[in-house]
């Protein structure tokens, strides 16, 4: 892949040309579903979705997004993010297991085993990321890139047009934030 190809297509797509929606696809697929794959490291082998499907329908919101203007990779893994995490938090919601008293820990590790948590535990996750997305646009962004797609902190830097030092200092006020918030729910 030749740097800026991603970008190209993007635009390309957003102009409505068909093919470029097609390659892509062809090109990210692979990341997506590697990164979806190790969402599921470690989860119960009965769950009905699967990594294949939860980039499948990801590509399916994608497609049925009516005016999709993407600005540059960042925006578009952005995005992916988002709608990788409403797959897996519908998913968990229809498991209909979302009523409980307490607060549930959620670890947030550099291996994504936080999936294996339980629906309500994602959740909770969802529902708290939605309030730190009010409050810090960036940092919501910065959780949904490093632990939904699974992108280094080096990456995550160049995405968010910011330093690693950056990164890995907002990952530690996240973690702490994070906690504090579910503890309180």
């Amino acid at each position: 892949m030749e740097p800026g190809q991603i970008t190209l297509l993007l635009h390309e797509w957003s102009a409505g040309e068909p093919a470029a929606t097609e390659t892509l696809f062809e090109l990210v697929y692979p990341h997506l579903r590697q990164i979806a794959g190790s969402l599921f490291r470690g989860e119960r082998p009965e769950n009905l979705l699967q990594p294949t499907s939860v980039v499948n329908e990801l590509f399916l919101k994608l497609v049925r997004q009516r005016s999709c203007r993407f600005e540059d990779r960042q925006h578009f893994y952005s995005l992916s993010a988002r709608l990788m995490r409403r797959v897996l938090v519908d998913q968990a919601r229809s498991e209909h297991r979302a009523k409980r008293s307490g607060g549930v820990a959620v670890p947030l590790n550099d291996d994504l085993v936080w999936m294996e948590s339980s629906p309500e535990a994602t959740i909770d996750l969802d529902r708290i990321l939605y309030e730190l997305e009010g409050i810090d646009p960036r940092k919501c962004r910065m959780v949904e890139l490093r632990f939904f797609l699974g992108f280094t902190a080096e990456e995550t830097a160049e995405l968010l047009h910011t330093s690693k030092a950056t990164i890995d200092r907002d990952l530690r006020f996240i973690r702490v934030w994070l906690s504090e918030r579910l503890q309180q729910k």
